[in-house]
């Protein structure tokens, strides 16, 4: 028997990889059963150069829980470790038998083993007090069996408690670990890190009762944890549209089948595989991020991806999988690379060229997803410039009341010869509410107009970026002036009003708006038209409405502490102010006018509180009072 001293540059390096080195305790199961995967690819790679002759068609990995005694073992069917490698590789800290192992079989088509740090094994003191390796090698030399006991002393022998070739790690659990003891904690652990490993993977409790079998009836099958061949390491002419979808129920079990999806596979100048799913998205509050996984060779790393996929794409789901991503020993973080800048720029090229293939090819199959589609295209076209002049060409716009869809270019023709302000800029009419403003959606439309709707939660910003980027092109909500007004031509100003009449009028209505920032004006419109209309200052109603969005910004604070800016326009040529000009009773000429101001701000959702109270009790008064 063989003892010794670990040779470590860092004294004491256990209580470093047990504190700092793994912050996550849980990663020891996904570096050992990683590197059981290694030695189980190592010697299908000597398989299939002619250096190794047993069978590898049915390798599998053993997780072996035996809560009684505290121990869980990896135990793998692998390449197995002579007495030399096992002081080689165990004893002298960091030195990566995966490094060396790739060097001599560069090419070879299963030599892309997981490991590279040569650290992976020192996870097991994470939760082991002590720990036993028991290996024998594919070259039919001794077992040998190696012990430590956290310390940087060890103990080497041979053994004769493996006979069969491959690696035991036995884990005596430390009290402070105990919980994964626990066969279902553990269970967690292997699903979350292991589940797309390409070895089978099977957890074993020893202690767990066997149930009895009646006559003739045949044991449960036992399935590994994990599944061995997912989608997104097959080639796409393999996998069919269910294969898609059901790798999706996979990955989310309660989601809805998603819109379409993108398969990566990329291996110059990096390597880059997976399947990235655009989810319905039916109300802009379901949007949920982190939900992509980011995997190196099958093995889970982590799902925050925001330094590998651009921030619009968070939106998407799904899997991407590259071993040219840089990671620290823990695989937890990303560090800053070329690659990862490049890896974000082909993801953004594919979702551009993906959507822009479907618009052009089946155009109405793309405007039935762009209720969800939207979100992304806007959220991409504010937040990435190459996205932007890509989706100018499939960025819809869909007509208010009307299943009706145009592109940019479409709308700007469609309403060339009504829609053109002073300035010479298309005026894009639209509704952020179908049923608050319908009622100016309706006078838009009498007019004429081409009312679009833009009612995703990102809307508010995203009409402020996007107008700074277009050219000649200005947004307008329809309720931001009345119908005659809203593409800032002049316009006659004809009404069957007295002067006299006006100024009465117009002093009755500003007693009863006297809250700052509101102001009245009385105008001759339609005697259709509503007798008051209430409208908003589209620029300071943006404002206001970014800054109700939030983000801590001192300039958006001062807007949201602005007081409401809200224009009255009395409509001279409506009928009813005949009534009230001619109404000989003060008190309800007074009421009858109050409440038409109240009904203007309840269009604009602006009477709330004490107000609305107050307009209720007074409309029932108005209703019950007799000529």
């Amino acid at each position: 028997m063989a003892t010794g001293s670990i040779r470590v540059q860092t004294e004491n390096i256990f209580p470093v990889i047990k504190k700092f080195l793994y912050s996550d305790h849980e990663i020891f199961i996904r570096e050992l059963v990683s590197n059981a995967v290694d030695a189980t690819k190592k010697l299908k790679t000597l398989a299939g150069v002619g250096e190794f002759n047993g069978p590898v068609d049915d390798l599998k990995i053993e997780v072996v829980l035996d809560a009684k005694k505290k121990t869980i073992s990896i135990i793998d069917q692998g390449i197995g470790m002579t007495e030399e490698e096992v002081d080689k590789y165990l004893n002298q800290v960091a030195f990566s038998s995966a490094e060396e192992f790739l060097e001599k079989y560069k090419g070879q088509s299963e030599a892309n083993v997981i490991g590279h740090f040569g650290l992976g094994f020192y996870s097991s003191f994470m939760v082991g007090e002590r720990v036993e390796v028991i290996t024998k090698s594919y070259k039919d030399t001794p077992a040998v069996r190696w012990e430590c006991d956290g310390s940087p002393n060890y103990t080497l022998e041979e053994t004769n408690e493996r006979v069969e070739r491959g690696t035991e790690i036995r884990m005596h659990v430390a009290p402070d670990s105990e919980e994964f003891l626990d066969k279902w904690r553990l269970q967690g652990i292997l699903e979350k890190f292991c589940k797309f490993l390409p070895v089978p993977i099977y957890l074993v409790d020893v202690n767990e009762e066997k149930e009895e079998l009646k006559d003739g009836e045949a044991p449960l099958e036992i399935k590994p944890i994990n599944n061995t061949a997912p989608a997104w390491i097959k080639k796409p002419s393999e996998l069919s549209k269910e294969d898609y979808e059901n790798f999706y129920k996979e990955l989310y079990p309660m989601s809805e089948t998603p819109l379409f999806w993108i398969h990566l596979n990329v291996d110059y100048p990096f390597n880059l595989t997976g399947i990235l799913y655009f989810p319905k998205i039916k109300h802009s509050y379901e949007v949920q991020k982190d939900k992509i996984s980011l995997y190196s060779n099958q093995v889970f790393v982590t799902d925050e991806v925001k330094d590998i996929v651009p921030e619009f794409l968070m939106l998407l789901h799904g899997v991407i999988d590259s071993p040219d991503i840089p990671l620290n020993v823990s695989r937890s973080y990303l560090q800053g690379d070329p690659n990862v800048k490049k890896i974000n720029n082909h993801i953004t090229k594919k979702v551009a060229d993906k959507l822009d293939e479907i618009f052009r090819n089946d155009r109405a199959d793309f405007e039935s997803k762009w209720e969800s589609l939207g979100l992304f295209v806007k959220y991409g076209m504010m937040t990435d410039d190459k996205f932007y002049d890509k989706a100018k060409s499939f960025l819809l716009f869909e007509e208010a009341g009307n299943k009706k869809f145009f592109t940019l270019e479409e709308y700007k023709t469609s309403v060339a010869s009504l829609q053109v302000n002073k300035d010479k800029k298309t005026v894009v009419l639209y509704t952020s509410d179908e049923v608050q403003q319908d009622a100016y959606i309706q006078a838009a439309k009498a007019k004429g107009y081409l009312v679009v709707k833009l009612n995703d939660l990102i809307d508010t910003s995203w009409v402020g970026q996007i107008e700074y980027k277009l050219d000649n092109v200005q947004f307008v909500r329809v309720d931001s002036d009345i119908a005659d007004n809203l593409i800032d031509k002049s316009e006659t100003d004809n009404t069957v009003l007295s002067e006299t009449e006006k100024t009465t009028l117009n002093d009755l209505f500003k007693g009863m708006i006297t809250k700052e920032g509101y102001k009245v004006e009385v105008k001759g419109l339609s005697p259709e038209a509503a007798p008051i209309i209430a409208t908003r200052p589209e620029w300071s109603r943006r404002m206001k409405d970014m800054a109700s969005l939030g983000g801590g910004n001192p300039m958006m604070s001062f807007y949201a502490n602005m007081p409401e800016e809200v224009n009255f326009t009395v409509n001279g040529n409506h009928p009813i102010h005949q009534q009230i000009l001619h109404e000989g009773n003060e008190a309800k000429q007074q009421n009858i006018a109050k409440n038409l101001v109240d009904l203007a701000l309840l269009s604009q959702g602006l009477l709330k509180g004490n107000e609305l109270t107050e307009f209720v009790k007074r409309s029932v008064e108005v209703m019950g009072t007799k000529n």
